[in-house]
């Protein structure tokens, strides 16, 4: 079994900036992908950021330029630093690890942006 322990979430006001960290321990077997989801009320879960085991990266185009993603392999960790935060960032985001061929979702941070 695979746990994700999210964090970094929290509240934040429009233009600050917040950076979460995933670290995935328990039966771990040659991480592929790692990345972000996020979910806002009544709204379908969404990617956000993913990275490859060789370092592609991939952004949903409403957080380009703004959100990065990186992972520490020797940590099993994952991270998104969030600069210049929206309102319509609020959402409660979700890591996802590839590892043993299957995937793997943490339980959410809430992360909100007051106007």
């Amino acid at each position: 079994q695979v746990q994700l322990a999210e964090s970094g979430g929290g509240l934040v006001q429009a233009g600050g900036s917040l950076r979460l960290s995933c670290a995935a321990s328990g039966r771990i077997s040659n991480i592929n992908t790692m990345g972000w989801f996020r979910q806002a009320p009544g709204k379908q879960r969404e990617l956000v950021a993913t990275m490859s085991s060789g370092g592609a990266t991939d952004y949903a185009d409403s957080v380009k330029g703004r959100f990065t993603i990186s992972r520490d392999n020797t940590q099993n960790t994952v991270y998104l630093q969030m600069n210049s935060l929206k309102p319509e960032d609020t959402a409660v985001y979700y890591c996802r690890v590839l590892t043993g061929g299957a995937w793997n979702w943490g339980q959410g941070t809430q992360v909100t942006v007051s106007s």
